[in-house]
């Protein structure tokens, strides 16, 4: 199976990581743009991250790691399938002006838009103006922010994740086209034996997740307060309870989420539990994250 990861960029670095994370270990030689998994078999296809969608959809590629943003943009929506949203990457495509100039987006119609992303943008402009108003999208592949500043537009269409580099070339946004973050996608059409190694890649990557954001508390408790404790510690699906050779102790381990651990125990002290102990979690297998 063919797995298109981006192979530099953004999202690089933070789709590597939950690879490893999940288990699917792999050695890529220098300038080589495959890498074959060690214990699965899946060959990773390192790509560029906007070509990622299209070899999806197109079939050369089985399943792939890219963003919304990327996939609008090759125009495959249909052709693929969203799996899961990975949580990161995220960011908004935006219509961009210089400060003050521009307040509402219909003032752009007719004018010099320069932009990465030439199909969202050209649909986004068809569905919002007047034909007789024909916008003139110019299509430029870095360095967006200063096609203002160079008389080359009268607005872009870009991604902000944080605004700096926007403020830095003194624009403002006029309006969000989009939201965008990384995701896993499949192409449609997969055999039996393809789709069954997509479900195990999908369990593995969704457990590196999940484990990411909860770890494991344990703690001793009188009997007589489960119920308390129960409510502060849920877990997943439920805590588990095991006796202690103390009469009427028992012994709690649950799943919580990550930031709230000092809050929640503080609150277990209050109601009389005792060494909790706080474990880091690598990897879960649950039924489909909500």
């Amino acid at each position: 199976m063919l797995f298109g990861v981006p192979k530099k960029g953004r999202l690089h670095n933070k789709v590597i990581k939950i690879l490893e994370g999940s288990g699917l270990e792999f050695r890529r030689l220098p300038r080589l743009d495959l890498a074959e998994c060690k214990r699965l078999p899946i060959t990773l296809v390192f790509l560029p991250a906007h070509d990622i969608a299209d070899y999806v959809g197109t079939g050369q590629v089985d399943i792939g790691i890219t963003g919304e943003d990327m996939i609008a943009e090759s125009g495959g929506t249909d052709k693929i399938e969203v799996l899961m949203k990975l949580g990161f990457g995220n960011c908004r495509l935006c219509v961009q002006a210089p400060v003050g100039k521009f307040k509402d987006v219909k003032d752009l119609c007719g004018k010099r838009i320069a932009t990465s992303f030439p199909v969202v943008t050209r649909k986004f402009f068809d569905n919002l103006c007047e034909k007789k108003a024909e916008t003139e999208v110019k299509y430029v592949s870095g360095s967006v922010e200063v096609a203002c500043a160079l008389g080359l537009a009268d607005a872009v269409v870009d991604l902000v994740e944080t605004g700096t580099t926007m403020r830095a070339a003194g624009l403002e946004v006029v309006t969000t086209i989009m939201e965008t973050e990384c995701v896993m996608v499949k192409k449609k059409e997969l055999s039996k034996e393809r789709l069954l190694l997509v479900h195990k890649v999908f369990q593995r990557i969704e457990g590196y997740q999940i484990a990411s954001k909860y770890a494991m508390l344990s703690y001793n408790l009188p009997k007589e307060k489960l119920a308390e404790a129960q409510k502060l510690t849920p877990g997943r699906e439920a805590p588990t309870v095991s006796v202690l050779e103390q009469e009427d102790w028992i012994s709690v381990s649950a799943l919580i989420k990550i930031g709230d651990t000092n809050d929640i125990m503080d609150a277990l002290s209050e109601i009389g539990a005792k060494s909790m102990v706080m474990f880091a979690v690598s990897n879960c297998r649950f039924p489909i994250c909500n």
